[in-house]
């Protein structure tokens, strides 16, 4: 359960840090330090580090823009409204030219030591 006095979260965006992550810039609005059992960012991403989890699984929403999704070697277009779900193991990178919006919803919430690349 996330941390909460009366049993819920409530966060706005405009509130939650934005970091630079290999992806790009992440605005982290649910997390592991919050308790919960997921995580939750908003992600801008141009051209994103091919990586892989070996233990979290990832849900990609594309909230705005076009690009392209490299999932173990096949290449996938995304626009908004495109759902992707990854599985661990899964290579997999996100590039677009002129950008790409994504929530990235991560189970477990998203550790970086479960982050490889190669």
């Amino acid at each position: 359960m996330p941390t909460a006095t009366r049993g819920y979260l409530v966060r706005r965006a405009a509130d939650a840090p934005t970091v630079p992550c290999p992806c790009g810039d992440s605005t982290r609005i649910l997390t592991a330090a919050d308790g919960a059992p997921l995580s939750l960012h908003v992600t801008s991403i141009r051209d994103a580090v091919r990586h892989y989890h070996r233990e979290t699984t990832e849900v990609y929403y594309i909230l705005s823009g076009t690009g392209k999704m490299e999932l173990n070697g096949d290449w996938v277009d995304v626009e908004a409204g495109t759902v992707l779900w990854v599985e661990p193991g899964t290579r997999h990178r996100l590039v677009s030219k002129t950008g790409v919006t994504t929530v990235v919803v991560a189970l477990p919430a998203f550790n970086p030591e479960d982050e490889f690349f190669d």
